[in-house]
């Protein structure tokens, strides 16, 4: 007796905005599959009321992910085909279905692309800065003082930056980006890509900092924000380390007062402890009470 085909995962892209973006094959893999994995069955649902699709669903999102994937698994290797989807975009870009995707690939499941719209790459591609080389962050911490730390981190680097934001917190990591990165950097604000109200920003950190701060309309829907990467001279270290002081600094000034943070600092960067004072007094001051 032939043993009968296992299914099939497949990641569908869904609009981000724009209902018009779903595109034909995915439509029909979602409408033809057995099951469809959502983020939030109810925004799924929305969407599979709009091109009456009448498929099963089965929520898969960050809290019941590890749990659900065993049990999609199962169903795929019955002969099931899955369709994968998030509440918007490619599912696993800032979005849950890493481990169902790594779950499959354990099992020896084929995994099918269905690509689609993106916000990362849709930003990116209007933005007018460099795309040859890119370096996607997604969501940086909530948290102020983590969220500064891990700038530091990228302060030297050279590849356009892409991370996403909420409306809430755009004003304040604007304004953290432009501290940490420089102010003169050139960057782009994507809202609500694909929407009615679609609008794109440009103008340098400073700029658009100022921008988000006076202006209402900038916090509402989410956003992308594209950074022009570090120029050389910033990407070679503007302390003669790599930027190793920098991102030793922000992280301990964070958590210790001042002078303990620049002791701890100047020995892990192998920098004189004046230096290290010099520049935590520098980023102290820059960043305020924060």
């Amino acid at each position: 007796m032939t043993k009968a085909r296992a299914g099939r995962l497949y990641v569908v892209a869904t609009p981000i905005g724009n209902l018009g973006d779903l595109s034909p094959r995915a439509r029909q893999t979602l409408e033809s599959c057995a099951l469809i994995a959502a983020e939030d069955t109810r925004r799924t649902g929305a969407l599979l009321t709009h091109f009456q699709i009448s498929t099963p669903m089965a929520s898969l999102h960050e809290h019941n992910e590890r749990r659900r994937a065993e049990e999609i698994v199962a169903r795929i290797v019955d002969g099931a085909d899955v369709a994968l989807v998030s509440d918007a975009g490619t599912p696993g870009i800032s979005d849950p279905g890493y481990d169902l995707v790594q779950a499959c690939a354990a099992a020896g499941i084929e995994v099918i692309a269905l690509p689609g719209p993106c916000a990362l790459v849709a930003a990116l591609s209007i933005a007018a800065l460099p795309t040859d080389r890119f370096c996607f962050e997604g969501f940086l911490p909530p948290r102020r003082a983590a969220r500064r730390a891990r700038l530091a981190e990228l302060k030297s680097e050279p590849r356009t930056l892409v991370l996403y934001e909420s409306p809430h917190r755009v004003s304040e990591t604007l304004e953290d980006c432009a501290l940490a990165l420089g102010g003169e950097r050139r960057a782009a604000a994507a809202r609500e890509i694909t929407k009615v109200h679609e609008t794109l920003y440009r103008g340098s950190l400073t700029e658009l900092a100022a921008r988000a701060a006076a202006e209402a309309e900038f916090e509402r829907g989410e956003l992308v924000l594209v950074i022009a990467g570090a120029p050389p001279t910033a990407a070679a270290g503007e302390d003669g380390h790599g930027g190793a002081l920098d991102r030793v600094l922000a992280p301990l000034l964070a958590e210790l007062p001042l002078k303990q943070a620049a002791q701890l600092a100047a020995q892990i960067a192998a920098v004189r402890h004046n230096e290290a004072y010099k520049r935590a007094l520098e980023l102290k001051q820059a960043y305020g009470a924060g």
